[in-house]
């Protein structure tokens, strides 16, 4: 079976855009990539647009921290 490589992506945004990226990523104990991953898939879920290869009802690589699990 062949592997499918993940691709890249730069962007670049105002520091207080990046602050809160990296504030939310450390609330969800995500890195930054995967917080973009995870709100992107999120944007494109309530906008309907088709997300090959990532199964309804999940998130790349979800976590469930501790406080979220009650």
């Amino acid at each position: 079976m062949a592997v499918i490589k993940s691709q890249v992506v730069s962007v670049r945004v105002e520091p207080h855009i990046k602050g809160a990226l990296q504030s939310a990523a450390e609330r969800e104990m995500r890195s930054l990539a995967n917080m973009v991953e995870v709100m992107v898939v999120a944007y494109c879920r309530m906008q309907g647009y088709p997300l090959d290869g990532v199964p309804e009802g999940t998130l790349p690589n979800a976590t469930v921290r501790e406080s979220q699990r009650d």
